[in-house]
């Protein structure tokens, strides 16, 4: 059996490029910089479902994406999760979260309402995330977790503000003011 895509990941996300394993996507919600990663082998529905190896390179690209979205401003907390209730096909969330955000503490899914990318937004991110993912430029290999030059190139991308996935609140309950 050959690979193929769950349609509701599909119709949910943005491709952002094919890793050593797992296919790499966008899920389609600005209010979060969001990864989706699948991995490339057909009828998987848990991690343990993968050999050996492949959970292997499924960390890694865990780990890689990881540094992808904390590179964004504002990143405070990273999520990782692989639940898989409703989409069976096995695949890892990658979810950049800012204290104060629509869901803090909770998780994302679920709450409010999702708000799609303008084209372009999605466009610039989605370069983004795959020239952070594919590794062109260094990303955390010097141990930092920093990805050089990902948040500058979003950060530079012709966005308006409400279009970036990740913007600090103006001021959280609780924060000290001065």
């Amino acid at each position: 059996m050959t690979f193929t895509l769950d349609p509701r990941l599909a119709a949910d996300t943005h491709q952002i490029c094919d890793l050593a394993l797992c296919r790499a996507l966008l899920m389609n919600d600005a209010r979060y910089p969001w990864l989706i990663l699948v991995p490339r082998r057909a009828d998987l529905t848990e991690i343990i479902d993968l050999a050996r190896a492949d959970r292997a390179a499924l960390i890694e690209e865990i780990a890689r994406a990881s540094e992808a979205v904390r590179a964004l401003p504002g990143v405070d907390k990273i999520n990782v999760g692989a639940l898989g209730n409703i989409v069976r096909q096995l695949h890892v969330h990658v979810v950049g979260r800012t204290v104060g955000d629509a869901a803090w503490p909770g998780p994302v899914w679920g709450a409010g309402v999702v708000r799609r990318y303008e084209p372009a937004a999605a466009a610039a991110l989605v370069e983004g995330f795959r020239r952070a993912l594919m590794r062109e430029g260094r990303c955390g290999d010097d141990g930092s977790g920093e990805c050089e030059g990902f948040a500058d190139f979003v950060l530079n991308a012709p966005l308006e503000p409400e279009d970036l996935p990740v913007r600090r609140p103006a001021r959280i309950i609780g924060e000290s003011s001065t």
